[in-house]
């Protein structure tokens, strides 16, 4: 069942529909894209709301896509570890 929930941006507020269970998880979220938008807000340098809001979907989606090629790559590394370890143990 979907509920209404109200949610802020830089001071103004959107109601946004969601799942009962999944109200947390976007309270969340647009507290992390309200903190994000209020720190470009901050720099001066981009002025309007749209324009904040796209600056920092796109830092969080390059945010996003960094950590998830950070993981890749730590799961490699942790991969390649466990076959090196498995190989000499078969080798002894």
């Amino acid at each position: 069942m979907n509920k209404n929930v109200t949610i802020k941006l830089l001071g103004k507020e959107f109601v946004v529909g969601c799942p009962v269970e999944n109200e947390a998880d976007l309270l969340a979220s647009a507290n992390h894209l309200n903190n994000k938008m209020q720190e470009i807000r901050a720099g001066g340098k981009i002025l309007g709301m749209e324009r904040i809001a796209v600056m920092a979907a796109l830092n969080i989606s390059n945010e996003y896509l960094t950590s998830k090629v950070t993981q890749r790559e730590q799961m490699e590394d942790t991969m390649l570890r466990l076959s090196e370890k498995i190989n000499k143990s078969l080798d002894n």
